[in-house]
């Protein structure tokens, strides 16, 4: 045990202020407009119960309404949602994370295991994955278990630190949860505030994808501990209690409850549907009593005070009215949980247990109470709120909704009544789970998921040497990790396999070779994507408005006035968008619409020079007449779609829509296309946010394939080939480069030629289009098959097709994100990286780019 010591102002910022008053609220549904209703803030000095080392009081002798949890009148006026004091409180909610992340990192190994435990702590992850980064590999794996609710979207959108928050728990691989529906509101605020997608794995599991990683979304239920109760039950003193409460209440059934003093355990609601059976069915005000606890932590003060007052003014009430001996009511002071022998000695006296929370994590007590009450004793029942996670653990409890009072009241009826054969019947139920699945069961289940996750996921950064060429071996001397599968095995041998990418090697190659070719991908390579927002509509698509940062820029103008280099820039944005960001440079050479249609390098001699495109035997202009009215359809019923047209693919955006309609307007989309379209050689795209419609011989794989072989056959052969790219489409980029390597020295009848070129109608600048590079369709350069020695490889020669950000992917290294790429590219231009990194240049607003 490694204590961290915090000073008393942080502390208090941190646990009392954000904690209990801003995340434990959020967290719970509560809505921030209704926080002014649901407690007061004022100030310690007047409320001494958090100092308290513990205590009871009984309300038979304070019935009055002052308490140690009761602020003085002048207090009640001050809103427990003041926003002046967020930003200490912020502060100090991540002081804390900080700390711990500055000892974890002083204690952590490689391969070991940190476990998160609850909100307190939802930014540990992220800080300990962000301090192992500057070492180069994340050493250790992160689980982050929730053991409270997780809100709906709609409410942790309401925070202002949510996204923080959220991203802080997906930095860990495994996050648990202790029931389907918090799991559930945290995947689709994880889609509606960040914009993930998640989907289903093998075995059941449910992966949020997050930073090029499969982030582990788990629900795992664990119960109380046999061995430590069993103990416990022996304790003179537990005997005791059972004997005292049946002796305090002769012939009447006991109903118990424990609960924390606090407007979301309903406690008030319970009191309220018991008042309603004594009234409704009053056969049984002689013969029932309900012992309830009320407990007062300290933890939110001005709740716990407003609650109280509720109570008391409840337990007087029923007192009144059917007597003093239907109701045993006592407060207990400075503690959230009574001991363990006097809640062992109350459930054994109890015949039922009853627990209506409106909100609420997993409770324990429910699992203690039909454990204490195994065999050979009598079954008790459980009456547990639809609203506790514990409703989705126990198959025997009695289900109520504690808003719905005539519902709760005849279900405590129900239990009071039910014969003994159910209520065995129930016990049998749940008393299995209850027994044997203490928190080291839990524990290994939680693990087990881990290693799924590790498995399964996509990404996380590791520390290795990449070698000069493309690498096809497994490094030496790694750790051996035990292999029982062949899924296993391959996963293994992929993670080894699959390395980052130096950036030293890379220069040290691009030093010793003479004819290279360099090609990119436009946004996330090039391009710094933008980061997520707060919500997942986008005021713009892809990369519209965007230009790589400046060093970029400088460092490709650089690469391409160097004679030895042939640099492209492949993007899936219309021409315009591409020509726009980096037309300017006149070396370099430009592919668009997946590149379908490009812009060749300008050569010295030139004036200017012509887009050209593939001919993939496709009639664009009927496909438009048949695609567009179908489009046009799903745009007027989808709020925030649009149609985007560029010189090879028709796109239906839904990136601004509503994600779960958009998706499922996207799918019935897509499968009238098909129908509509059946006479034509296209395929359908399926983006994030996008349907494209494009050639079915469309890929990006085609304009690298070509520029090799054209550049191989100016050149006499080529010796460094670096393509880089970071989503899917980018994919036979890589391959294509594998491609052109294999087919080097084929007979030229072995080999597919790349398809026939057309230019434009027009010439950019200049009536001047002839390529020295790139010929036009008449010189037959363009579309002949290489083979002999005008293709051969250089030796030495290099290869390197990079994935950003680590990824299943054919490439066969990767970066970690587009600001690795960036350093990379002014590292081979000889320059210097700009302190602090390079920044992503800021894109003009919708609004004020459709009015400039």
């Amino acid at each position: 045990c490694i204590p961290i010591f915090i000073d008393d102002e942080t502390r208090k910022h941190h646990y009392y202020g954000f904690c209990k008053q801003v995340l434990w609220p959020a967290f719970h549904n509560i809505d921030m407009l209704d926080l002014s209703t649901s407690g007061w803030i004022f100030d310690d000095k007047d409320n001494n119960t958090t100092k308290n080392g513990g205590g009871t009081t009984n309300d038979n002798n304070n019935d009055n309404n002052q308490s140690p949890s009761t602020p003085p009148p002048s207090a009640a006026m001050e809103s427990d949602w003041d926003q002046s004091r967020l930003d200490n409180w912020l502060e100090s909610f991540e002081a804390v994370n900080r700390k711990f992340a500055q000892v974890m990192g002083d204690v952590l190994k490689p391969n070991d295991t940190l476990w998160v435990h609850d909100y307190h702590l939802s930014l540990l992850p992220k800080f300990v994955h962000d301090d192992e980064i500057k070492f180069g590999k994340p050493v250790s794996k992160k689980i982050f278990f929730l053991h409270i609710p997780f809100p709906t979207s709609q409410m942790f959108r309401e925070i202002e630190f949510g996204e923080v928050i959220l991203e802080g728990m997906l930095h860990a691989d495994v996050v648990g949860f202790h029931a389907f529906d918090h799991a559930r509101h945290f995947l689709n605020a994880a889609k509606r505030i960040l914009g993930l997608n998640y989907e289903s794995l093998v075995g059941g599991l449910i992966g949020v994808l997050f930073q090029g990683r499969t982030v582990l979304v788990t629900m795992s239920n664990v119960s109380i501990e046999p061995e430590m109760l069993d103990k416990s039950l022996q304790l003179p003193t537990v005997e005791s209690t059972c004997t005292m409460l049946q002796q305090k209440h002769p012939g009447r059934m006991i109903i118990s409850g424990v609960d924390i003093a606090q407007r979301l355990s309903g406690v008030n609601l319970k009191l309220i549907a018991f008042e309603r059976l004594l009234t409704d069915y009053p056969s049984w005000q002689k013969r029932v009593v309900m012992v309830q606890k009320a407990l007062l932590p300290g933890s939110r003060k001005a709740d716990e005070s407003n609650t109280i007052r509720e109570l008391r003014a409840s337990v007087k009430r029923i007192r009144d009215a059917f007597g003093p001996d239907v109701l045993d009511y006592e407060e207990v002071v400075g503690s959230s949980s009574l001991p363990v022998d006097q809640r062992l000695g109350l459930w054994k006296a109890s015949d039922i247990f009853m627990v209506t929370p409106i909100r609420e994590g997993l409770n324990m007590l429910p699992m203690e109470y039909i454990y204490a009450r195994k065999e050979p004793h009598k079954p008790g029942v459980v009456i547990a709120s639809e609203f506790s996670a514990v409703t989705s653990i126990l198959n025997g409890a009695l289900r109520v909704n504690p808003y719905d009072i005539q519902m709760s009241t005849s279900t405590i009826d129900k239990a009071l009544s039910m014969s003994l054969q159910e209520r065995e019947g129930r016990r049998y139920r749940d008393i299995d789970f209850v027994s044997t699945s203490p928190s080291d069961q839990w524990t290994r289940n939680v693990l087990r998921d881990l290693r799924d996750a590790i498995h399964e996921k996509s990404g996380q950064d590791s520390e290795s040497q990449s070698a000069l060429s493309t690498p096809n071996s497994v490094k030496k001397g790694r750790s051996k990790q035990l292999i029982d599968t062949t899924a296993a095995f391959l996963a293994t041998e992929r993670e080894a396999s699959f390395t980052r990418l130096n950036h030293d090697v890379v220069k040290k190659a691009y030093d010793i070779t003479t004819n290279r070719v360099i090609v990119l991908d436009f946004n996330g390579t090039i391009v710094l994507k933008e980061p997520p927002g707060k919500y997942l509509k986008r005021e713009i698509l892809g990369s519209s408005g965007y230009t790589p940062p400046a060093s970029v820029i400088q460092a490709l103008t650089t690469l391409c006035a160097d004679k030895n280099n042939t640099v492209y820039v492949v993007s899936g944005d219309a021409s315009e968008t591409v020509e726009k960001a980096l037309g300017h440079i006149g070396g370099l050479g430009l592919a668009a619409s997946n590149g379908g249609h490009f812009l060749p390098p300008l050569v010295p001699g030139q004036a200017g020079r012509q887009w050209r495109s593939f001919d993939l035997g496709v009639d664009w202009d009927a496909v438009k007449r048949v695609a567009l009215p179908v489009l046009s359809k799903y745009t007027a019923r989808s709020n925030g779609s649009f149609v985007k047209l560029t010189h090879f693919s028709i796109g239906w955006s839904y990136y601004s829509c509503d994600p779960e309609w958009g998706s499922l307007q996207a799918s019935h989309l897509v499968l009238e296309l098909e129908n509509e379209l059946r006479a034509f050689d296209v395929r359908f795209v399926t983006l994030k946010g996008v349907v494209e419609i494009v050639p079915r011989k469309l890929n990006k794989g085609l304009i690298v394939k070509k520029v090799l072989r054209d550049v191989a056959a100016k050149n006499g052969g080529i010796d460094f080939i670096l393509c880089m790219g970071d989503d899917i489409s980018d994919e036979k980029m890589f391959t294509s480069v594998f491609s052109y390597i294999a087919e080097v020295g084929e007979d030229e009848d072995d080999i597919v030629p790349s398809p026939p070129v057309v230019r434009d109608g027009g010439v950019s600048n200049s009536s001047n289009s002839s390529d020295a590079q790139m010929e036009d369709v008449a010189t037959g350069l363009g579309n002949q098959h290489i083979t002999g020695n005008a293709a051969e490889l250089r030796d030495p020669f290099f290869s390197y097709t990079t994935a950003v950000g680590r990824k299943h992917s054919h490439a066969s290294q990767y970066v970690n994100n587009a600001e690795d790429v960036a350093h990379l590219l002014v590292k081979l231009s000889g320059g210097e990286v700009p302190e602090g990194g390079v920044v992503e240049t800021r894109r003009a607003s919708q609004m004020e780019q459709f009015f400039t």
